[in-house]
């Protein structure tokens, strides 16, 4: 078996719309691994190279922090690959049951994370689900989804249940599993992901104080979350972007462009 990480760059190999979904996607999963939310080789990030039904998704091996814009798969929304580096890793299988029927179902979704989280897991168990106890926490009341563990996400007919109960959300907790986030770019995707993971942490912790929680009034609530909306003031997630790319090249310090370009 040869498990090779040193692969060529495909940046005049694709098209310049293929080329920048790779670079974005890459970049996503090194943010995911800075952030503290990575679990090994473990979950997945998709992204729709812009149009085609064509999606972007991890090698089955590779640490996130190892993830560049060439060492990425091209997969149809079936998980058939189209492409892959000269490589014995694959693709995990449930990286296209979960994602590929969102990709199918929802047009406005082009970007797609998955967690395994320690605070998502712990909030995934619990069956009061994610409160509304924080700002930050708020933004999902009402607009968040549930769906119940049926083992390893490896059963293709379990996707119709995972879309349905995303429903016209754009963030999921899968019931003793972990979190879902989506949304129609890779920077919106991440900055609700990372919000969602906040708001975990947070609740975590003050439960854990054993105290009585203080929820805001039902009007504050309503209000709250629909500011966070997309539309109400203006997309979460694309100005923070290119803040989270800078963090990135700051994080190479020796080198003209980030790790993840190659």
């Amino acid at each position: 078996m040869s498990y090779n990480t040193d692969f060529p760059s495909l940046q005049n190999k694709v098209s310049p719309e293929e080329w920048q979904a790779r670079l974005d996607l890459a970049a996503t999963y090194r943010l995911v691994d800075v952030y503290g939310m990575a679990d090994l080789i473990y979950n997945h990030i998709t992204l729709r190279i812009p149009g085609t039904e064509h999606l972007l998704i991890n090698l089955y091996g590779l640490l996130y922090k190892e993830i560049t814009a060439s060492s990425l798969v091209k997969i149809d929304l079936e998980g058939n690959i189209l492409y892959k580096p000269d490589t014995d890793y694959g693709i995990n299988r449930s990286g296209f049951v979960i994602h590929g029927c969102i990709h199918q179902a929802r047009s406005d979704v082009n970007c797609i994370l998955h967690t395994h989280s320690r605070a998502g897991m712990a909030v995934s168990t619990m069956q009061c689900g994610l409160l509304p106890l924080t700002q930050t926490s708020i933004r999902f009341e009402g607009h968040i989804g549930y769906h119940e563990f049926e083992g390893p996400a490896i059963d293709m007919e379990e996707r119709i249940r995972l879309v349905k109960d995303l429903g016209e959300h754009n963030a999921m907790v899968l019931n003793n599993h972990g979190l879902l986030t989506c949304g129609p770019t890779v920077g919106e995707a991440f900055n609700l992901m990372y919000n969602l993971e906040l708001s975990c942490r947070a609740q975590v912790d003050a439960m854990a104080a054993q105290t009585q929680l203080r929820v805001p009034s039902k009007e504050v609530l309503e209000k709250t979350a629909h500011l966070y909306q997309p539309g109400a003031r203006r997309p979460y997630g694309v100005l923070e972007w290119h803040a989270m790319l800078r963090r990135l090249k700051a994080e190479d310090k020796n080198s003209d462009y980030p790790s993840y370009t190659l």
